[in-house]
């Protein structure tokens, strides 16, 4: 593995720690505290940097299957990120965050789990 691959490997975990950090407090305490937003918004930063890495060091095309299941799990952060971040502007830090958006996050980020365990197990089966 070329060192801008191993680097972007490295990010992609901190994006992982990031998220996972983020979204196990919104849905424990189901608020958005400053503490939630910003590990996910520092989630989806690392996201982004690490995605640009892995294309740019991989010699591979940025179009297979596992490139189009990774630009789909960063989109579905993103658009949580999003989401959480206008519903706190519009409501406020001490307002629950609705059932609906709650399971949406936690969908989003069971689907950007699995992204990374294919890509871990791409690179260990290879």
């Amino acid at each position: 593995m070329n060192s801008i691959l191993l680097t972007g490997s490295v990010i992609v975990t901190l994006a992982l720690i990031s998220y996972s950090i983020g979204i196990i407090a919104e849905q424990r305490k189901k608020q958005l505290t400053n503490f939630v937003m910003i590990f996910l918004s520092l989630g989806i930063v690392l996201d982004i940097t690490a995605t640009a890495f892995m294309i740019f060091g991989s010699p591979n095309s940025p179009f297979t299957i596992h490139g189009f299941l990774g630009y789909s799990a960063l989109l579905v952060m993103v658009i949580d990120v999003y989401l959480l971040w206008r519903f706190r502007i519009r409501n406020g830090i001490q307002v629950k965050v609705p059932k609906n958006l709650n399971l949406y996050s936690r969908y989003a980020y069971s689907w950007w789990v699995i992204a990374y365990i294919t890509g871990a197990l791409l690179v260990f089966l290879k």
